[in-house]
């Protein structure tokens, strides 16, 4: 049974929904449709969004098969950590203007560790 993956999968759909509001503001500010419009700012908005889309689900999804396999809490913390503190700095710096190219540059690292740590933690598990 998964107890500590979905708190993490439930802050990173917040901060999901966040970056979806964000966009849908830049879309009504530059009076854009469909599309980016080339507005700078709706495309760094989109990004930043699409950037989350692409990494939160598959990084959680090993999360989850870590716990399921029977993995001690703390190194389920650690990973839902990795990832929700990856994605957060990433989200922050990347949609800065000017970028904090630090906090994304960190929150990527962050990022990569998580699904690593993940993809090693369920071979070692699995065998």
């Amino acid at each position: 049974m998964l107890t500590i993956t979905p708190i993490y999968a439930a802050l990173i759909a917040i901060l999901y929904v966040w970056l979806s509001a964000k966009v849908i503001s830049a879309r009504r500010s530059g009076k854009v449709s469909v599309g980016d419009g080339d507005d700078k700012a709706l495309i760094k908005a989109m990004r930043t969004h699409s950037n989350c889309a692409e990494y939160a689900p598959f990084a959680l999804l090993l999360i989850a098969m870590v716990e399921l396999q029977g993995a001690p809490s703390l190194l389920v913390n650690l990973l839902g950590l990795l990832i929700l503190a990856g994605r957060l700095m990433h989200a922050y710096g990347f949609g800065r203007n000017p970028q904090v190219v630090v906090l994304r540059q960190i929150g990527m690292v962050l990022t990569f560790a998580a699904i690593l740590v993940s993809a090693a933690a369920n071979l070692v598990l699995a065998l």
